[in-house]
């Protein structure tokens, strides 16, 4: 399909919110992914104002161009499997240190990607998991300084507690580009109690 975009945004940074029928979230997609939904007819019902137009090609009978608009929050039809409610965000480093805001929670500094690490609060040589809850932003300068130590033994206390994001803060963290009415919908969806895990 040959596609001229007219949008709000910049066709390459604008991803579609999915959702199943229900209203659950499911996660970010490309314009293209919500255009075969839109084209196979499996968009059970949108939200928000439309945020991009596909123009495709031309009707042979009716000479009028294909055209698609696209809603920044879009429900397929069908439903989430249950283990699919909430699941677990993949622990990267990039999701790490969206979480931790590119800062060091040792220092207290910001820094770029390139200097930052991830350290285990306790090392995995003394038992210490690769897991949210046990690991945190740090810049090479304090994770050497750290060393094999726990934060207490090294002397660097935790400027904040490692915690799991929800599914909903990590769909937050890894889109820099979430439009008004995809932001609103997921902030109503943040768990009450979400640093207590």
């Amino acid at each position: 399909m040959l596609a001229e975009v007219r949008s709000l945004g910049d066709i390459h940074s604008t991803r579609v919110l999915s959702l199943d029928s229900t209203g659950r979230i499911l996660d970010w997609m490309s314009w293209q992914d919500a255009v075969c939904l839109y084209v196979r007819g499996a968009v059970a019902w949108t939200l928000g104002d439309a945020c991009l137009t596909i123009r495709g090609g031309m009707n042979r009978l009716t000479g009028e161009q294909s055209r698609i608009e696209l809603h920044p929050i879009v429900a397929s039809t069908g439903h989430a499997r249950p283990a699919a409610i909430d699941p677990a965000p993949a622990l990267t480093n990039v999701a790490l240190f969206a979480r931790d805001r590119m800062l060091c929670l040792y220092c207290g500094e910001h820094f770029h990607r390139g200097e930052l690490t991830r350290d285990h609060v306790v090392p995995v040589s003394k038992g210490g998991r690769d897991i949210w809850t046990n690991v945190v932003t740090a810049c090479w300068s304090c994770n050497v300084r750290k060393g094999n130590r726990t934060p207490q033994q090294a002397g660097m206390p935790l400027l904040a507690v490692p915690y799991r994001p929800s599914w909903v803060e990590h769909l937050i963290l890894s889109n820099r580009n979430i439009l008004a009415d995809q932001m609103e919908f997921l902030v109503s969806h943040l768990p009450k109690n979400r640093h207590a895990s």
